[in-house]
């Protein structure tokens, strides 16, 4: 008696159709939506949880299908406007790679579906990703994504516009503090606190990125030392948790060390008055005040 083959899972076989021959499609039957796809697209791209894979970029490949909703009238007047364009799927990489160093391909396929899906003919998309220079074999994911599973709302730009407060050195042993908090916590808008370390410098290393790390250890240092003075003082570090507090209100204090080594395009150097510009920018700060008052804003992401 012969064995009854396995089942494939219906997101898997609509993996292995959408980035197969027309005719395998046509062979499994349906009423399939028209496509369009980006194949064997290379990118060099900073990518990857491993040590050594920061700092360094390594060959990564996308490969895309969007299945679209088609519009008749739009293909018979060769009007490019009706469709949905290659230039979408191209667009949604580049905006995806410029936006943040991530860990893992799972998260930038997720955002590079969601984002194609932002266009209202996308009805579903295909997202292959594979490393090319991880050893003598290729490393990838697939994913298949439609409308009703897409975080398109994550992408959304409302995020809420904070204030930026840049700490003078000792302001976490100034008595005067719990009277300063309370002044900001009155703020209508949501306030970032960036606090500055005030205790001995820290230990020089021969290489700038391992340098780079200490000093930004030490701004982290600084802000849980400021947030065990009072328990409004948050500390987070990353985008979602950011994004998290300063919609809830109250005092965020931020720790730098994550966002400022996962940044495409990070700031110069990681002294406070210039880690509390460049989050301002990255922010849309509404302003950035430091001890001798209002600081620029600082609209260049490299500032």
């Amino acid at each position: 008696m012969s064995a009854k083959p396995a089942e494939i899972a219906p997101d898997q076989e609509a993996l292995r159709l959408a980035f197969a021959a027309p005719l395998d499609r046509a062979r499994a039957g349906g009423a399939p939506l028209d496509r369009i796809s980006l194949r064997d697209h290379v990118r060099d791209v900073e990518i990857g949880a491993f040590q050594q894979e920061r700092g360094v970029t390594q060959r990564v490949r996308f490969d895309i299908v969007a299945e679209v909703v088609p519009d008749p009238d739009a293909v018979a007047g060769d009007d490019v406007d009706g469709i949905l364009s290659y230039d979408t799927l191209i667009d949604a990489i580049g905006i995806e790679l410029e936006a943040e160093r991530l860990n893992l391909l799972e998260t930038l396929a997720e955002r590079i579906a969601a984002r194609v899906l932002l266009h209202d003919r996308a009805a579903r998309v295909f997202v292959r990703i594979e490393k090319l220079d991880r050893g003598p074999h290729v490393l990838g994911v697939e994913i298949v994504r439609s409308r009703a599973q897409s975080r398109v709302g994550a992408l959304s730009d409302d995020a809420p516009r904070p204030h930026v407060v840049l700490l003078p050195p000792g302001a976490q042993d100034d008595p005067g503090l719990p009277a300063r908090l309370d002044d900001l916590v009155a703020r209508a808008a949501p306030v970032v606190l960036i606090a500055t370390p005030d205790f001995a410098p820290p230990p020089v290393a021969a290489h700038p990125m391992a340098q780079r790390r200490i000093d930004l250890l030490t701004l982290e240092q600084a802000a849980w030392r400021l947030a065990a003075r009072d328990r409004r003082c948050i500390v987070v570090d990353s985008r979602t948790e950011l994004d998290w507090s300063m919609r809830r209100g109250g005092l965020t204090v931020w720790a730098p060390a994550r966002l400022v080594l996962d940044a495409t395009h990070g700031p110069a150097d990681v002294s406070p008055r210039t880690l509390a510009q460049w989050f301002a920018a990255q922010f849309h700060a509404l302003d950035v005040t430091g001890p001798d008052g209002i600081l620029p804003n600082g609209s260049d992401p490299a500032i």
